[in-house]
């Protein structure tokens, strides 16, 4: 699978829409802020609109969809536009809908096993969660050292205080996270811009 897109976005935030008016205003601000890549989140009953109407309003924008549990959620979610798939565990049935609609797929893990089993179905690029609760930085430092071709997206605990640290470690691809929002969408857009800052100074 293509991760490349990782490259370019270190910085993936965790959108979850309650509203589908939200999308836009929500969007604009992460993009004003130099973020240009959104994981809506499969939680709300909206999810399916709000991927749809954010692909098609930025289309320069990389629009993916999240807490993606089975393939029936992964089909919706690629026939609404979603260029990337990100699961909170890993799922073989939305690693066979991801392979035949040739759309990259974030599987979750947190442990050596997961992550074997993982491996085991070819993926070598995953998340990460939830990070906070799992160890954070020390455990990723940790399973790095045994899995030396995995890369990790972590996510679950990721904010402005630690997001240093752990785009510094060598395995991290990018990071995961909505801490960015917290209040209105000039402080979605103050927080997306600092962020963008502490992922520069970090290349």
């Amino acid at each position: 699978m293509d991760y490349s897109f990782l490259d370019s976005n270190k910085i993936v935030p965790v959108v979850v829409l309650n509203r589908v008016e939200d999308t836009e205003p929500t969007l604009n601000a992460l993009k004003r802020g130099g973020i240009n890549s959104a994981e809506i989140t499969f939680r709300t009953a909206c999810a399916a609109e709000a991927i749809a109407l954010a692909a098609s309003t930025f289309p320069d924008m990389l629009i993916g969809a999240g807490t993606v549990i089975n393939a029936d959620q992964c089909e919706r979610a690629c026939d609404a536009g979603a260029k990337f798939i990100v699961s909170p565990g890993f799922s073989p049935s939305v690693l066979e809908t991801c392979e035949r609609r040739g759309v990259p797929y974030l599987a979750g893990v947190v442990t050596p096993t997961e992550i074997m089993t993982a491996k085991a179905y070819g993926l070598n690029v995953l998340k990460f969660f939830p990070a906070g609760v799992y160890g954070g930085v020390k455990a990723l430092k940790a399973l790095s050292a045994v899995f030396p071709d995995v890369r990790f997206v972590p996510t679950g605990g990721v904010d402005e205080k630690n997001l240093a640290e752990f785009l510094s470690l060598p395995c991290v691809a990018a990071v995961g996270g909505s801490f960015m929002f917290k209040g209105s969408a000039e402080d979605i857009e103050t927080k997306s811009r600092e962020a963008v800052k502490i992922a520069e100074e970090i290349k």
